[in-house]
């Protein structure tokens, strides 16, 4: 089990919630929850022992996210095609060609580079790792999304 299905059975993802995590609000605002983490994260030095209490928050919208937002069932949107298109990828590997694979790989390279760079920057508490590590997980996500979208509609060509 890959990385991506191990954390899609953690947040127990249903058809329906998937389909709703497919809603472009529900996209953004898990984008949104990037930096609201980092600063949870960071509170400890403001807040001390309480900072589990914004960490939890955090945790819990990232987990009500996919589930919070009207269903799409047909994706027209960027958004809302990618996550069809991660939904597909994630139950049929063997469609995807080589060069999304190569792709999806060093975007996987990418995200371990920027969490390497974030959890520096917030155990040490400097701001320029955790930005450029934050500003690299969200530009790797981007085009991962972007590079979902092109599977998608690849398996999907319009009429």
């Amino acid at each position: 089990m890959g990385a991506l299905s191990a954390v899609a059975s953690t947040f127990k993802m249903t058809d329906d919630s998937w389909k709703r995590h497919a809603n472009p609000w529900s996209v953004w605002t898990r984008f949104a929850a990037i930096p609201l983490m980092l600063l949870a994260i960071w509170s400890r030095t403001w807040i001390g022992w309480w900072s589990p209490a914004p960490i939890a928050a955090v945790v819990v919208w990232l987990w009500l996210n996919p589930r919070a937002f009207a269903p799409v069932e047909e994706p027209r949107t960027w958004a809302a095609r990618g996550i069809y298109g991660e939904k597909l990828w994630l139950a049929d590997r063997s469609l995807v060609d080589a060069e999304h694979k190569a792709v999806l790989r060093l975007l996987g390279v990418n995200g371990a580079a920027a969490l390497a760079l974030l959890v520096w920057g917030l155990v040490a508490l400097e701001v320029w790792p955790t930005v450029f590590g934050a500003v690299l997980l969200i530009l790797g996500q981007l085009w991962r999304i972007d590079r979902l979208v092109r599977f998608w509609d690849e398996q999907h060509p319009s009429p």
